[in-house]
């Protein structure tokens, strides 16, 4: 696609940037077969090419309006148009792009800049998100249902294992899912210690910054980025490289990678080196965070034998052998898995969840349509909520069809809006995983 930027984008990094990757795109519309919202709408602007050309526009010098900005506003950032186009478009800084230059010409309308602001101030602070959400768990069968689906019920998370290990990881303490669901950390902690290792949480780091790098606030997620990685610097392993597990059992170095369990999260720090790539005090530090960046689904299967052993152990009122008590581990179940845009077309891991809960004695059960976003989307069922409730039962209709026992996924908001219009138990697969190899 040839471009002809405005003078007062041209030789800037965005508009580098931008012009890069409008030039890799070829009209073929491969992208507009995958887009929930086209699918939905219908409308050629709302799929990923047509907004393509919106950017374009506003690139070359084209005043946007408030459709303009309506229109990029309804794409979920799924990025499932990146795995299908053969160009290799990278469609997801491109809407990053075109919705931070849009934003800086179009004011929103007085509600929205409200709704955008308590959802960029009051989600990224968790001493006021917990808070919130501790008071709203505990009145939730009073609160109209709008609301009541935004907030999960309270789960007893367990104990946090207090063995130390030679070998570290670290866990993101994060803003969202400690307090809406801190049951997922634990049984990730738990998990990890049944393999000896230790999960580390750095008490500074916080929010990962999606959630202000998606709610025009691009300076605030890079603040949040600078805070984490400061917060990590002095747990990573010695060596800029991923560190050894031999590496790590002998003290060479600390945490040897950053795992991370909330799949919306994990993508947003592995784009830290692009993020900060112009940063002169960080630029080197963000690049080496985001090579120790695991998502737990590309962590674990290296320690996959190891669970399947720890899976089919018997389990007694001893803990040792099925002769004694009535102990057991969950009977072989029915689940269905769906896979978040953020892990299977953010970070482009796919099959991995799968073939460890198959490991531990699981059938899962396939799906239609397993490649299309819920509608969760970050903030996007707050700010969208029509669309993302026609997303939401689109995917449940498609899940369900089969009848699992359980709805297992790999992020917070995806477990917490597909939770919001079924009966069938939603839960992070981690925790699926910490029953299988714990006694009850």
């Amino acid at each position: 696609m040839q471009t002809h930027l405005a003078d007062w984008l041209r030789d800037t990094p965005d508009g580098i940037e931008a012009d890069s990757i409008l030039r890799s795109c070829v009209h073929c519309g491969f992208c507009t077969a995958t887009c929930p919202t086209y699918q939905l709408l219908g409308d050629e602007l709302d799929g990923p090419r047509g907004r393509i050309y919106l950017i374009k526009q506003v690139v070359e010098g084209v005043t946007p309006t408030r459709e303009t900005q309506q229109h990029l506003d309804r794409c979920l950032t799924c990025r499932n148009c990146e795995s299908t186009c053969p160009s290799g478009v990278q469609y997801g800084h491109l809407i990053d792009i075109g919705r931070k230059l849009v934003d800086r010409q179009v004011e929103r309308p007085a509600a929205d800049r409200l709704l955008r602001g308590a959802l960029r101030e009051g989600m990224t602070r968790r001493g006021l998100f917990d808070t919130a959400m501790r008071i709203g768990q505990a009145v939730r069968p009073l609160l109209p249902e709008a609301l009541k689906a935004k907030v999960p019920q309270r789960r007893d998370p367990g104990t946090w294992p207090a063995r130390s290990h030679a070998r570290k990881v670290i866990l993101l303490n994060g803003c969202v899912q400690p307090a809406m669901i801190p049951a997922i950390d634990a049984a990730t902690a738990r998990v990890l210690d049944a393999l000896g290792i230790e999960a580390v949480v750095a008490p500074r780091s916080g929010c990962c910054g999606a959630i202000r790098h998606h709610l025009d606030d691009q300076e605030g997620a890079l603040d949040d980025a600078r805070r984490n990685i400061d917060a990590w610097w002095p747990l990573l392993a010695s060596e800029p490289a991923l560190a050894s597990a031999a590496d790590a059992v002998s003290g060479a170095g600390g945490a040897e990678a950053i795992v991370i369990n909330a799949s919306g999260c994990g993508a947003m720090i592995k784009d830290y080196a692009h993020l900060l790539r112009h940063d002169p005090l960080y630029a080197e530090k963000a690049a080496r965070v985001s090579a120790m960046t695991r998502d737990l689904a590309q962590f674990l299967p290296a320690e996959s034998e190891r669970l399947q052993v720890l899976c089919r152990q018997p389990v007694g009122g001893d803990g040792t052998d099925g002769a004694q008590g009535d102990q057991q581990r969950p009977k072989a179940a029915r689940l269905a898995f769906h896979p978040p845009c953020t892990l299977q077309h953010g970070q482009q891991i796919k099959g991995e969840v799968e073939s460890l809960l198959v490991a531990c004695g699981a059938e899962i059960v396939p799906f239609a349509e397993s490649h299309l976003c819920c509608g969760s989307a970050g903030t996007y069922s707050v700010l969208q909520p029509t669309l993302a409730t026609q997303l939401r039962d689109r995917k449940l209709s498609n899940l369900q069809a089969d009848s699992p026992d359980q709805i297992l996924s790999a992020n917070i908001g995806c477990l917490t809006h597909l939770q919001s219009g079924t009966d069938t138990p939603v839960r992070h697969w981690i925790e699926w995983l910490d029953r299988a190899i714990t006694p009850a």
